[in-house]
């Protein structure tokens, strides 16, 4: 086989042919995934222009196994295969028998000859170079299904007795209510006459359910003994996409904020009177475009609630809610804003938009806006962003069909979990650090990730 070229890829290849089956998935078990590509002609062997590559895999207990593959000596074979067994490469190249060659003869890390499974009882045998890659995502814990339509909004809470529940609403104007010990829903709502629900939440009284809807209505459900039905409604006035936010300011009183009548106005209203506090809109000139994603938050420095709002024009601005004015403003995205979550713990957040970049800033004070840096996307689109509540664990949903997980301190990436078929539209976290996606593809992916400690 001619000489083959280890590199490293964000997205975890496939195994070739019917691979070995891979235990990385359990803590106790160690797997080497890699990537072989064509290597340049001076590295020892005959080059191969057309060779496609191929991607290999080391089950545990399919041979020798080092942590660090620039030491290692040849990767010696699994019990299963004969020393003639091998498979050349698909260009038509010899196998190399060269076992190992130390980076001072050609410049890179080391080579060595190893060994994969590309059929039950049936080993190859290629060379290789190159660094140990990450280990494959795990598999969702369970999948929720049943929506009959796109899942847009996911919300976690605490039923009867303190039983788990997740709340989701569909592109048809449904909210699910299912049970997480049986993954089966306990009931349907239906009060937005069809129209897709862009958003949801939980207030304690009773307990009550806001429901956003694009039929321009915010409904309130009465959830108290599994009654669900509308005590009440909020008239909205902008048909858009922007989620609605809300904030508890005593034990029975909570300020909801919503996109107002004009296109770049947010109105702040009081609840459950219903009472118009403040509209909030930008002055003359600043042509900020509508508003596309708001968070109200309470410093605690401070006795008046704030307001977070990502525009069109993919800037955010921090509001005062009571003076009715512009603290701050930051040019973060050059496109739309379409979510952002704050952690308050350290004054922190991060926004996403329709370009390849995550933008992380922060409140200085708690008063100034300032754009801490960017971190780069394999794909354009993110359409919600997740703070875990211990402050630990980013993840984004993303038009590429794909949930990311990030550090948060560090914004390192943790995980790429590639199950849904469709562009992911939400995510959510509850308590126990349990994480649910929901998208177009009509289900709902429940993950159990990095518990927290």
């Amino acid at each position: 086989m001619g000489p083959l070229a280890l590199s490293s890829s964000a997205h975890s290849p496939g195994p070739v042919g019917p691979a070995a089956p891979s235990q990385g998935r359990h803590p106790q078990s160690f797997t080497c995934v890699y990537r072989i590509s064509r290597a340049p002609a001076q590295r020892p062997g005959p080059s191969h222009p057309g060779c496609p590559g191929v991607t290999i895999r080391f089950p545990p207990g399919g041979g020798e196994h080092h942590q660090d593959p620039r030491r290692a000596p040849i990767l010696s074979p699994p019990p299963s295969a004969a020393p003639s067994e091998h498979r050349p490469c698909r260009c038509g190249g010899a196998p190399s028998e060269a076992a190992y060659v130390p980076p001072s003869q050609w410049g890179g890390p080391a080579g060595r000859l190893v060994w994969f499974q590309v059929a039950p009882e049936r080993w190859a045998r290629c060379w290789a170079e190159g660094k140990r890659m990450a280990a494959p995502a795990p598999d969702p814990q369970f999948i929720l299904r049943g929506a009959g339509s796109a899942v847009r909004a996911l919300h976690f809470c605490s039923g009867a007795q303190g039983r788990p529940l997740l709340l989701s609403g569909s592109l048809r104007g449904l909210v699910h209510i299912w049970n997480l010990e049986t993954r089966r829903p306990l009931a349907a709502l239906d009060g937005h006459g069809g129209q897709c629900v862009t958003w949801l939440h939980t207030l304690p009284r009773g307990p009550q359910l806001l429901s956003q809807g694009r039929d321009l209505q915010l409904c309130v459900w009465d959830l108290a003994e599994g009654r669900g039905a509308v005590v009440d409604a909020v008239r909205l006035e902008s048909v858009g996409f922007c989620r609605a936010s809300v904030l508890a300011e005593g034990p029975q009183r909570w300020t909801l904020a919503v996109p107002g009548r004009g296109s770049d106005e947010v109105q702040i209203l009081e609840l459950p009177s219903k009472t118009l506090v403040s509209c909030l809109k930008p002055e003359a000139g600043a042509r900020l475009g509508m508003p596309m994603c708001l968070q109200l938050w309470q410093a605690e420095s401070s006795p008046r609630p704030l307001l977070l709002a990502g525009y069109e024009d993919g800037s955010l601005a921090l509001w005062d809610v009571s003076m009715r004015k512009v603290c701050s403003r930051a040019a973060c995205h050059s496109e739309p804003v379409m979510g952002l979550a704050l952690d308050p713990r350290r004054a922190r957040g991060v926004s996403g938009s329709a370009e390849k970049a995550l933008a992380v800033w922060s409140l200085e004070g708690q008063q100034a806006l300032q754009v801490r840096g960017t971190h780069e996307l394999t794909n354009p689109g993110i359409a919600d962003l997740k703070i875990r509540p211990d402050s630990k664990i980013l993840a984004t949903a993303g038009w590429d069909h794909r949930v990311r997980v990030f550090q948060w301190r560090t914004m390192r990436p943790l995980a790429v979990l590639a199950f849904h078929s469709a562009t992911v539209h939400c995510v959510a976290f509850d308590a126990t650090g349990l994480l649910a996606a929901g998208s177009g593809d009509q289900r709902i992916s429940v993950w159990s990730l990095y518990p927290p400690t």
